[in-house]
């Protein structure tokens, strides 16, 4: 058995946002993030739907277009902090504009009602003191508008100069290591994470066990070769460059903390990225030494480097 702690600077960038409600009552936000697969299109759209009191299905997320509002790549553990921001501040914004549209025309059940006491859900506007209540496509009707729309940059500013901001991890291994061959193999994982608010539990958890299998490959398989003669990488393709498969990864789960951290970003989230994988092959090397009495620190753990 092995365990190894994990931890990751939370990295937040500026980013800007386009948000807009349309005649119809639906919503689109843009920015010119990308998403390479662990569901930042609907992590996104969820914090929108959120901010602008819309249901889900509503609301649309565009992205990967440098037509929209600039944004950083998506690496680094940066993207929801930033862009999931800067989509709550802008679509804040845009919900503000409407309230404050609502409180103003003498047309409207919300008329002269105190802008803070305004809560949105489903596109309706409601006042906490009464049962008046307006609705997004009402608002836009009456102004005689196709839709109304907010641009705001959201940025860490100076965070980072003030505090020191992380995400944390534990993990465990359990691992075999035949004492003939030097074989290692991997029997069960688990890790918890303290991550900051969670916007989609199941997408992050998918996320976390990708993150472990990156983490098996690193410790036991993946490794460049170079032939110094010429400078050529030899094992430059996948036929020959090693990476885990299904027989490497067995009984893998993840668990996090259910927290939030209102200091690091206004949605109070962190990166879920590379904390996933930064604390596997230390928690593997643990469980191999645990296992063969040999301390090796260079990755990956080789058969040679056991026997």
């Amino acid at each position: 058995m092995g365990v190894a702690t994990a931890s990751y600077h939370d990295n937040r960038r500026q980013v800007g946002s386009r948000a807009r409600v349309d005649a119809d009552g639906t919503a689109t936000v843009a920015t010119a993030t990308s998403d390479m697969g662990p569901g930042t299109t609907t992590s996104v759209m969820q914090v929108a739907a959120d901010a602008l009191g819309l249901p889900a299905r509503q609301v649309t997320f565009r992205l990967g277009d440098s037509a929209y509002p600039l944004a950083p790549p998506h690496a680094g553990a940066t993207t929801m902090a930033s862009v999931g921001s800067a989509a709550h501040t802008s679509c804040t914004a845009l919900r503000n504009k409407f309230i404050g549209m609502a409180v103003a025309d003498p047309a409207s059940p919300l008329y002269r009602a105190d802008p803070a006491e305004v809560v949105v859900r489903d596109g309706r506007l409601g006042s906490g003191k009464s049962s008046a209540a307006d609705s997004y496509r009402e608002i836009l009707r009456r102004a005689g508008l196709p839709g109304l729309e907010a641009t705001a940059t959201w940025g860490p500013g100076d965070a980072d100069e003030r505090i020191s901001s992380y995400g944390y991890g534990a993990v465990f291994a359990e691992v075999s290591v035949d004492p003939l061959l030097g074989l290692v193999r991997i029997r069960r994982m688990f890790a918890a994470y303290d991550v900051g608010r969670v916007i989609s539990p199941e997408l992050a958890h998918s996320q976390a066990v990708g993150g472990m299998v990156g983490g098996i490959g690193m410790a036991l398989l993946e490794g460049t070769v170079t032939d110094h003669r010429d400078g050529r990488i030899v094992n430059a393709s996948l036929a020959d460059y090693l990476v885990p498969v299904n027989a490497d990864v067995p009984e893998l789960d993840a668990a996090f903390i259910d927290t939030e951290d209102p200091l690091a970003d206004p949605i109070g989230v962190k990166g879920v990225g590379e904390i996933t994988i930064v604390g596997v092959p230390a928690a593997i090397g643990n469980a191999v030494f645990n296992a063969s009495g040999k301390r090796l620190t260079d990755l990956p753990i080789r058969l040679e480097a056991l026997l």
